[in-house]
C-alpha cells in the first residue's frame, strides 16, 4: 500500500505544479489547493483499486 500511497502524492504534487504553471493556484491559495487535490487522488485511486481486488483474488 505504501507503493500507491507515494504515486498519489506524485500524481497530486504533479497536478499542482501544473495548475501553478497555468496561474490557476497562487502561493495563497496552494495549502487549500494542495489538500484539495491530494483527497480527490486518494479517494479516486482507493475506490478503483477497492474495485479490482476482488477480481484479482478470484483470478487465482
Amino acid at each position: 500500500m505504501k507503493s500507491i500511497d507515494e504515486q498519489i502524492l506524485r500524481a497530486a504534487k504533479e497536478i499542482v505544479v501544473k495548475f501553478i504553471e497555468m496561474g490557476r493556484v497562487s502561493p495563497s491559495t496552494f495549502n487549500e489547493s494542495f489538500k484539495d487535490i491530494y483527497i480527490t487522488v486518494d479517494e479516486t485511486v482507493k475506490k478503483t483499486v477497492d474495485k479490482e481486488t476482488p477480481s484479482n483474488d478470484t483470478q487465482g
